[in-house]
């Protein structure tokens, strides 16, 4: 069964992540899914764009802890949106958490309800947010992005949209992101496909020397960070639903 499901109106090929048993985290065959849409949707002439979206209350959940894909995969699922010849534009209307928001970063705009909530949480599980730092640190403000990386606290769409990590917020419920993205894609179906790819590459340039010089240490930073004690401890706590012991 696909985790990740296509449709297809006037060349915008809409991706929607479907794994509401745990929240579409990033499991190694939802990883694979997308890849596998992303690799489909770039050679198809017929695509213009690619609309990421979701089922359920939650964007991503970032990645699945009882079968969380290969470091390598998940730079590779990132560095594979940002490639892609065509605009991948991310449409939120729930929560994002840690690796989701990596994969929200890598997408070339991004528009977010009022209901949509964020949260870097890998450092209350013993982590870092090493691979996803990839799309993030080139994209946002690393200064505004210190606080919610070393805290891990939940904030909204308008303050991610302060922070760079997306395009607009939807400032009150009343706001319907579908109306904020209609002319996001109207723009996109207008602009010629040879003039999409090579504006892209031009916007992308600098997020994709950030994979050639850093993929690999920060790969290995991850793996690392994943098989401490600490980590192990943090995961389970997380299972469990209670406080790591190191909480004071």
């Amino acid at each position: 069964m696909t985790l990740v499901h296509r449709t297809r109106t006037r060349g915008v090929e809409t991706l929607t992540l479907d794994s509401p048993q745990n929240r579409n985290a990033l499991s190694a065959a939802l990883v694979g899914d997308l890849a596998a849409a992303l690799t489909d949707a770039g050679k198809d002439p017929g695509v213009r764009a690619v609309l990421l979206t979701h089922t359920g209350n939650t964007f991503s959940a970032g990645a699945d802890l009882r079968d969380p894909p290969e470091p390598d995969a998940l730079v590779g699922l990132l560095r594979q949106i940002v490639e892609l010849p065509k605009p991948v534009v991310a449409r939120v209307t729930g929560h994002v958490r840690a690796g989701g928001l990596g994969l929200l970063a890598a997408c070339d705009i991004a528009a977010a309800s009022a209901q949509a909530t964020f949260a870097f949480t890998e450092v209350r599980i013993g982590v870092a947010p090493a691979v996803i730092s990839l799309t993030l640190l080139p994209r946002t403000d690393p200064r505004a992005l210190a606080r919610y990386y070393l805290t891990g606290e939940r904030f909204g769409a308008v303050e991610a949209a302060r922070l760079g990590l997306v395009t607009a917020a939807g400032e009150d419920d009343a706001v319907d992101v579908d109306a904020v993205l209609e002319p996001v894609l109207d723009g996109i179906r207008r602009a010629s496909p040879r003039a999409l790819a090579e504006t892209k590459r031009l916007l992308t340039a600098r997020v994709l020397e950030t994979f050639d010089q850093d993929a690999a240490d920060l790969t290995a930073l991850s793996a690392r960070l994943f098989a401490s004690a600490e980590a192990r401890e943090g995961m389970t706590a997380f299972l469990e639903r209670r406080d790591a012991e190191w909480v004071v």
